[in-house]
């Protein structure tokens, strides 16, 4: 395995980065010099793809061809977008956005003469919200595919800009809050952080809480004010130029914001010309309750925190990461709400950096595991499972196969990532009331790998098979009702003949470190069983990928 990448797949920007000659983590820039390229898709053609700021300027000229914010409907049941004549799931166009990164780094690299003409980034680790599910995080690999890339593992962005503060400042311990505001999507994470190791307490937020909700304020306002000052009846932002138009001047004058106290925005529309002036006072009030959104999910996240042992007071910082965090007003809420340091921590690069920390650690981990598989004859797949079930040291093994990795250290000797589910994943059955339930056997927040078991018995007497109705959902108590849950998958196992009311069928859920959940059901009378790894059912078909890879390859990407 070469060299290995962390790509901050963001709703409104994205970036990649690496682990330099001299063992730092750095975001390399794209073909534009910029450390950040925008999430922004513009389908010329069939075959020709723009991403980027060129992208985003596009869209007021060909509002109908270019896509933004797709990351707000990766994994979205039956979500697709009709471009040129192709319908197109959020996988695939998010997949442009990946090749545009990348090929941009190859691109700087071998300026650097770091990367050879022949070799190409492959393997990489994506970040996402704390917040997706299964759904998300398979659909955020499929993107990685579709792309040619190999994605080694799908990681929550607060726990990839916690690694990096971990490995920067980790003199002591101490236990710090990522309020992680990004573009589309706000986590709030509470992490414990001491030497050699960086443990996720809780995580908490909102997928569809991001900068372009204050940008859509601001959109609004400048509309309500051309229309008050013009007397036009109808709304401005039925015009599909028009309308993005404004949106760039939206987040212009909210990045303008931060620096100054008034933004100057020129609203155009039919020949008429408004001057609106936007002043820092104004922008707070129109967002004041987003902000608030924010802080109350903080103060739920606080409540999950407290039943596994840690409190508000525990906290002794609070890091703000994700672009949208450097408003002004954020870090003065956040100071006033919490009484607690607050500083801004790396915003527009902590992510990719803590992604690409997280994949060098995985590949010389990937790497111990095959030499010991190799010695000991076994594939690595078996060994792995054995270190995730505890059932083996990998420290112990690969002393005793005389491995080591850079600088003489042994495997896990570096910094120890311990994340946790952002989600309970349970089944439906029938509780003793005979009403269905939903019966969580992963509770939000344990720690990953999360294995759980719970034992379910027959509805009647020579039942010859039973479904597994698999679910996730949001709450953290051991049954709540299925409304609460969204399915991810089903499996099937077959009884055999004369089952009982009594006979016992035991079932096991294995979350791993991606988030990925895999089921075992076993009854009890005759040891029959079943397995199932969960590709959800709004995934991408066989044929989809196949398509959406063909289109990949025949497109250029600029």
């Amino acid at each position: 395995m070469g060299k290995v990448f962390g790509i901050d797949l963001g709703t409104t920007y994205s970036c990649i980065a690496y682990i330099d000659e001299n063992g730092k983590p750095v975001v390399l820039k794209n073909a534009e010099g910029d450390l950040t390229t925008p999430s922004a898709v513009f389908f010329e053609t069939q075959t020709d793809v723009t991403v980027g700021s060129a992208a985003k300027e596009s869209a007021k000229m060909y509002p109908e061809q270019v896509v933004t914010f797709i990351k707000r409907s990766i994994g979205q049941p039956g979500f697709s977008l009709n471009l040129n004549g192709i319908d197109m799931k959020p996988e695939e166009i998010s997949s442009y956005i990946l090749k545009k990164v990348v090929k941009d780094a190859e691109d700087t690299l071998r300026m650097e003469g770091k990367l050879g003409d022949d070799e190409q980034i492959r393997d990489v680790v994506i970040t996402c919200p704390a917040y997706f599910g299964v759904t998300e995080r398979d659909a955020t690999k499929a993107a990685g595919v579709i792309a040619g890339l190999n994605v080694l593992a799908i990681i929550n962005e607060p726990t990839a800009a916690a690694i990096t503060y971990g490995v920067t400042d980790d003199s002591q311990n101490k236990t710090v809050l990522v309020y992680d505001l990004g573009g589309g999507t706000f986590d709030i994470t509470m992490i414990n952080i001491k030497p050699g190791e960086i443990r996720v307490i809780c995580t908490g937020g909102d997928h569809n809480l991001g900068g372009k909700d204050w940008d859509d304020r601001v959109l609004m306002y400048l509309a309500e004010q051309y229309q008050s000052e013009t007397g036009t009846p109808d709304s401005i932002l039925e015009d599909a130029e028009t309308l993005q138009e404004l949106s760039l001047a939206a987040e212009r004058a909210k990045k303008l914001l931060s620096a100054k106290e008034k933004a100057p925005v020129a609203v155009n529309y039919m020949g008429e010309r408004v001057r609106v002036e936007l002043t820092r006072e104004k922008f707070d009030e129109l967002t004041e309750d987003l902000l608030t959104r924010t802080i109350d999910l903080t103060r739920e996240m606080f409540k999950e925190a407290e039943k596994k042992g840690f409190t508000q007071n525990d906290v002794s910082e609070i890091l703000l990461v994700g672009g949208s965090s450097k408003m002004p007003q954020v870090m003065s809420r956040v100071k006033s709400a919490f009484g607690i340091e607050t500083k801004m921590f790396d915003p527009d690069e902590s992510v990719a950096k803590g992604a690409a920390i997280y994949a060098n650690k995985m590949s010389e981990f990937n790497i111990v595991l095959e030499e010991i598989a190799k010695q000991q004859g076994k594939s690595v797949e078996e060994v792995k499972e054995q270190v995730d079930k505890g059932q083996m040291d990998i420290q112990k093994e690969a002393k005793k196969a005389n491995i080591q990795m850079r600088g003489g250290r042994l495997p896990g000797e570096d910094v120890k990532i311990i994340n946790v589910s952002s989600r309970s994943f349970g089944t439906c059955a029938y509780d003793e009331t005979d009403q269905l339930k939903l019966f969580n056997i992963i509770i939000k927040n344990a720690e990953l790998p999360a294995t759980g078991t719970n034992s379910f018995y027959p509805r009647q007497n020579n039942q010859q098979s039973v479904r597994f109705q698999v679910m996730e959902c949001l709450a953290s108590d051991e049954k709540v009702d299925p409304e609460l849950g969204k399915e991810i998958g089903t499996a099937e196992l077959t009884l055999p003949a004369g089952v009982t009311l009594d006979t016992e069928i035991q079932v096991t859920f294995r979350l791993d470190e991606s988030g990925l959940l895999h089921l075992h059901a076993k009854e009890m009378k005759d040891g029959r069983e079943v397995d199932a790894e969960f590709q959800t059912t709004e995934a991408l078909s066989e044929q989809e990928m196949t398509d959406a890879i063909r289109r990949s390859n025949k497109s250029s990407v600029n």
